[in-house]
């Protein structure tokens, strides 16, 4: 998995006996083994967890920091066999001073130590009584357990094989300071930040904690990995909860149960290569001014992950938390920029294609909400219904009766004898069904609403969506033109959901409209009915389901991941709704799409960007009409 950019990391919250180094080195050890076992790669302890946080006065006693090293050492031996680096907090004398440190270990060696820089003296804190910051260090290698080490906070560790995956430290309070160590970390590379931290319970600290540690590591776009000193810390005046997190890129990924007796474990596993692909694409980012005088240790992070401790959302456009309110939001940034734009050409009257399906009963809800805004008779929005050879009287109605109910004007033109009279002048035969047969039909259709938009001075909302941009999935010319687009950044599983917002909160008549839309299958309806007046033509048929579609186009454009990558994640994603067979046959489909339509998506008309993904060739993309993609393609018929 580290192929793809997938490292396991986990953290540790070992039970703690206060001030007994020897004891909590056999805690560690058990817990250090159990996270191998997982196939964690990289584990970290809380803060100075082989003493405990809480000793006082006891760190100024040879017995203890002995002890310590002891315990280390205990440590070192018993999981010199494990393909995992452990990160271990304990307090370490070095030349004259007494710091709170990190020890990281691998295989049997110590290949780095990071001394705390930030010491808190306030509060409840009183940290410099004991110890001294990092700034005030004046080496840059220590002796310790027989080996020379290098000491800084400073160093960053990466792998000798996949550079991408690399790891720095800081130490609690560090990401508590104005500057965290952390962001000058990631600015040198370091795409994963473990903080060892002990941190007290205080009503309200946990939300708190938690919105730091998330926005720190969405500000340095990583992976985040909090650990914090447990229940058995010292409660003469505190309690410690042992909170455990795990972030990438502001995004929780686990966390664990507070207040816990016994040692815990959290893990998961963090996308490197989704990270670094964001970094290089924020040019906020990679303009940073910062200090790159780090020392750089090579590891080898062991690749043990079988199976991805992570899932992914199968409709990764449709918000999970507050659907109402971003659904609402969506709304409004689509119809608040079509305002706009009829405000500029003087409040002019609006013309739409009105089908019966989904995408242009989104675009007519629009419309009457922009129209709502302005305060404007929905008489000016013209909804053209233009019946042809495919057209079922199911979507007849629910076009004609959509229009009416929202009051604004109806026109009806048939595109059956200009098509048929067209098809004569060109030589094409009636009984023809080529895609010349539905191109015609098409672009009669959009020949209508633009002379239509003449007559009455208006314009043409067009209606095709994000998803349809993406296959090349319109007639160019035809359905692929308007003068202004609100669709089209929404993707085809949006748009349903949208329309069932608006369903859900209007009156019965429209209720009832509207859950027929839904209902009905997805079809340019260009093909004659069956023999039953039924939709014959159905677009997931030919092109493939616009699930999977809308799954492969975000994780191309949202996080640049390779196609091959791509197939892994909808094999795990869509394991109980498709074969991979099925899987790969559309993502093949995919890719031979959206590599060869992007002369429609370089000529597509205005419209708003409502998400983070866009097609336009004036904003978010940018990639030339005729880019290889047969290597793609024979690379995908090669994996499993």
């Amino acid at each position: 998995m580290l192929e793809y950019g997938f490292v396991r990391v986990g953290a540790i919250v070992n039970k703690l006996v206060l001030a007994s180094p020897l004891d909590n080195a056999k805690e560690i050890v058990k817990m250090i083994k159990k996270a191998d076992k997982e196939g964690v790669s990289i584990v970290t302890t809380p803060e100075l967890a082989l003493t405990g946080y809480t000793c006082g006065d006891l760190f100024l006693q040879d017995e203890l920091l002995d002890e310590g090293k002891k315990a280390l050492s205990i440590i070192i031996e018993s999981t010199k066999d494990l393909d995992i680096i452990s990160i271990i907090g304990m307090p370490l004398r070095c030349n004259n001073q007494l710091l709170n440190t990190a020890v990281i270990i691998e295989k049997g060696n110590i290949i780095g130590i990071v001394p705390k820089s930030y010491i808190p003296n306030y509060s409840e804190f009183y940290e410099k009584r004991w110890f001294t910051s990092s700034f005030d260090l004046r080496v840059s290698e220590v002796r310790l357990l027989n080996q020379v080490v290098p000491i800084s906070t400073k160093l960053l560790f990466r792998d000798k094989k996949y550079r991408e995956v690399s790891f720095a430290i800081e130490i609690c309070e560090d990401l508590w300071a104005v500057n965290p160590p952390s962001n000058n970390h990631a600015l040198n590379g370091a795409s994963i930040i473990f903080n060892l931290s002990s941190s007290n319970e205080i009503v309200g600290k946990d939300s708190y904690r938690r919105n730091l540690v998330s926005m720190q590591s969405a500000k340095t776009i990583s992976g985040y990995i909090y650990a914090s000193s447990g229940i058995m810390e010292s409660t003469s005046d505190l309690v410690f909860g042992g909170a455990s997190l795990i972030y990438e890129n502001g995004k929780l990924l686990k966390s664990n149960k507070r207040f816990e007796l016994e040692s815990n474990l959290i893990y998961t596993d963090i996308d490197v290569r989704r990270l670094i692909n964001e970094r290089c694409r924020n040019s906020s980012f990679t303009s940073s001014v910062y200090n790159g005088d780090y020392k750089v240790i090579e590891v080898d992070v062991c690749d043990k992950i079988k199976t991805l401790d992570r899932t992914y959302k199968m409709y990764p456009f449709i918000p999970v938390n507050d659907k109402e309110k971003r659904f609402e939001e969506i709304l409004e940034i689509q119809s608040s920029a079509l305002a706009r734009r009829l405000i500029h050409l003087n409040n002019t009257k609006c013309v739409i294609g009105m089908s019966g399906g989904l995408d242009s009963t989104l675009a007519f809800l629009v419309i009457v909400r922009a129209f709502q805004k302005l305060g404007r008779d929905n008489k000016d929005i013209i909804g053209v219904t233009m019946p042809g050879f495919g057209t079922t009287d199911r979507t007849y109605l629910n076009a004609i009766n959509l229009v009416k109910e929202y009051g604004a004007t109806l026109r009806e033109v048939s595109i059956k004898e200009a098509s048929i009279l067209h098809m004569r002048d060109i030589g094409l035969v009636e009984s023809d069904r080529s895609v010349t047969y539905e191109n015609i039909q098409a672009r009669e259709r959009t020949q209508i609403l633009m002379d239509i938009a003449n007559m009455l001075g208006g314009i043409v909302i067009g209606t095709g969506d994000l998803s349809e941009l993406a296959l090349g999935w319109c007639t160019y010319n035809g359905d692929h033109m308007s003068m202004y687009s609100v669709n089209s950044s929404i993707p085809k599983t949006l748009v349903r959901y949208l329309v069932c917002y608006v369903k859900d909160n209007s009156t019965d008549k429209r209720k009832e409209i509207l859950t027929d839309i839904l209902d009905t299958p997805i079809s340019p309806e260009l093909l004659p009915p069956d023999e039953a007046g039924n939709i014959l033509q159905k677009t997931e048929s030919s092109i493939g389901p616009y699930v999977l579609h809308d799954f492969f186009l975000y994780h191309l454009l949202r996080y640049g991941a390779s196609f091959k990558k791509i197939y892994l994640l909808a094999k795990l994603t869509f394991k109980d709704s498709f074969s991979d067979d099925e899987i790969k046959k559309w993502l093949k489909v995919f890719v031979r799409r959206f590599y060869t339509q992007q002369f429609k998506r370089n000529a597509i008309p205005d419209g708003v960007k409502v998400g983070t993904i866009s097609l336009s060739p004036r904003g978010d993309l940018r990639m030339p009409s005729e880019a290889n993609f047969k290597g793609i393609l024979e690379e995908l018929d090669k994996i499993s």
